[in-house]
């Protein structure tokens, strides 16, 4: 690793692995041509950073350059969070794959989920992407109301009959699962993560953490959804599918798993090694057994989803990279956030990738950015 500069990238820094100077020149090439504001891309393989990358600005009026220390809004990338806390809980003892959510939530076996399982709500078959009545967008900053809804409802297909995205509910199913079964939530154990080994990444802060957190773009249009569905206008078209029209201050403060976590991009590789490193830290320590691993990487369902326009294949709570969105490799794993956020987890390569940007664009998944990021890293490999 050597310090990394680009002459026509006055407000960029970090490290670079020299066998990847080309990919250096793409991010560069992004921040310039596609007019981003800011952006940070990191990878590791066998343990070794070979890149953690940033440039451009965290503002709006770009005066304040983006450094080592800047994290950014991931939107649905950290459904992969969840998915790596949820095998460090399986592989506790706390959490089963196999088990019904209701055996550890009575509660939640209400309209017909008695025998849903934590892999169907992880897969995206639990029938529930989101509230098909009118509810104040506001709602989704209260923890314990949205669990009795998500408790009290019916789904609106039969779980485990087909896989439609959820965007924000199925964090909440997981979050509470892990709290009832540890006592701790999922920001808890964040935090815990932050003091112990250092990873930035957030899920509800507040006002010192939301100072360095960079400003976020809005993208110039709405995603294309394909046809559309009742389903999908549930997950993303009601007034009510998301917490809009609130405070930002209110909205990271609050626990919102699937949607609402910070970070920066080198965290999110150094948190997902445990899934490409037999289960260990970095540092070594164990986290993860390795029949835990077969299960978390195991396909749980494969079709056409019924609320993003693409035929996915399921892991517990990663996208199999079947679409190529996550790199060249079709045996690696990922998840993306609305706008450009992307993760990967290539076992086979024993590597992790993330990138991060404060410039929305209208991709749900498969973001140019970040793929052509990803197939520069690989190029070089």
């Amino acid at each position: 690793m050597s310090g990394w500069t680009h002459p026509d990238l006055p407000h960029a820094g970090g490290q670079l692995d020299l066998r990847f100077e080309a990919l250096g020149q793409v991010f560069a090439d992004q921040l310039n041509a596609r007019n981003e504001t800011g952006a940070a891309f990191a990878a590791i393989r066998d343990g070794e950073i070979l890149v953690d990358i940033h440039g451009g600005f965290v503002d709006r009026q770009r005066q304040t350059p983006w450094g080592p220390d800047t994290i950014a809004s991931i939107y649905s990338v950290g459904k992969a969070v969840l998915s790596l806390l949820t095998a460090a809980a399986v592989s506790a003892g706390s959490l089963d794959y196999e088990r019904a959510v209701a055996d550890d939530w009575p509660e939640f076996g209400a309209g017909g989920k008695d025998s849903l399982t934590l892999a169907q709500v992880m897969s995206h078959q639990a029938g529930l992407c989101g509230f098909p009545t009118q509810m104040s967008p506001e709602d989704w900053l209260d923890w314990d109301l949205i669990c009795r809804r998500l408790a009290q409802m019916t789904p609106l297909w039969e779980p485990g009959s087909a896989n439609g995205y959820h965007p924000q509910t199925g964090g909440f199913i997981i979050g509470e699962l892990i709290k009832k079964k540890t006592g701790k939530s999922v920001g808890g154990w964040l935090k815990d993560m932050r003091a112990r080994d250092g990873l930035q990444i957030f899920c509800g802060m507040d006002a010192d953490d939301l100072a360095r957190a960079s400003y976020m773009r809005k993208p110039p249009k709405a995603p294309d959804l394909g046809e559309m569905n009742d389903f999908k206008a549930a997950a993303f078209l009601k007034p009510w599918s998301a917490p809009t029209r609130v405070a930002v201050e209110d909205w990271v403060a609050a626990e919102i798993p699937a949607s609402n976590m910070h970070a920066d991009a080198l965290s999110l590789a150094k948190l997902l090694q445990p899934f490409v490193n037999g289960g260990r830290w970095l540092d070594g320590r164990a986290l993860i057994d390795a029949p835990v691993l077969e299960a978390a990487f195991r396909e749980r369902i494969r079709g056409d989803d019924l609320v993003l326009p693409f035929n996915i294949s399921w892991s517990a709570g990663l996208m199999r990279n079947t679409n190529k969105h996550y790199g060249p490799n079709v045996n690696a794993f990922g998840h993306a956030g609305f706008g450009g956020a992307c993760v990967v987890v290539d076992p086979e390569n024993r590597l992790t990738a993330a990138y991060v940007t404060n410039t929305m664009s209208p991709h749900l998944v498969g973001d140019p950015r970040a793929i052509a990021l990803l197939d520069a890293f690989y190029e070089n490999l």
